[in-house]
């Protein structure tokens, strides 16, 4: 397991502070894009439960400040994370209808996002290592953090 998936996975398995869904997956990569984890935190903090109306799904948009951050910024890399997250979900982005999808099939809410956030955080790993972003070299230092 990477160190970006390991610390989305440390985030929301916290209980005494809540992590919404583009806070975990900004805050499992503060260190590439020039954050601390309290800046991390914070930047996403109106971006959970879909900017807090059910809007777009906060672990999308976490990726995406990450992906901005990181200096990807091309229209047909992001427009790829939209179509590939569309093609798994059923042609949905909101929060709002996939939670209500997630509810109808018996899935928990939290059980729900965590998957969401884990795959946006893989997601988000293979992209800014396939643009150079993330090199070999950081693979070593995940092992060195480990």
């Amino acid at each position: 397991m990477s160190i970006y998936m390991d610390r989305a996975k440390k985030v929301r398995a916290i209980t005494e502070r809540h992590y919404n869904c583009a806070q975990s997956v900004l805050v499992a990569f503060h260190d590439v894009i020039g954050l601390d984890e309290e800046q991390a935190y914070r930047l996403g903090s109106h971006f959970g439960a879909g900017m807090k109306m059910g809007a777009t799904c906060g672990a999308i948009t976490g990726a995406m400040m990450v992906l901005g951050l990181a200096g990807i910024d091309d229209a047909d890399t992001l427009h790829s994370v939209l179509r590939s997250f569309r093609e798994r979900h059923g042609g949905m982005l909101d929060c709002r209808d996939l939670l209500a999808t997630s509810a109808k099939a018996g899935v928990p809410r939290k059980t729900h996002c965590d998957g969401l956030v884990f795959e946006m955080v893989d997601v988000t790993e293979k992209l800014l290592r396939e643009k150079g972003v993330l090199s070999a070299a950081d693979s070593e230092n995940e092992k060195s953090e480990k």
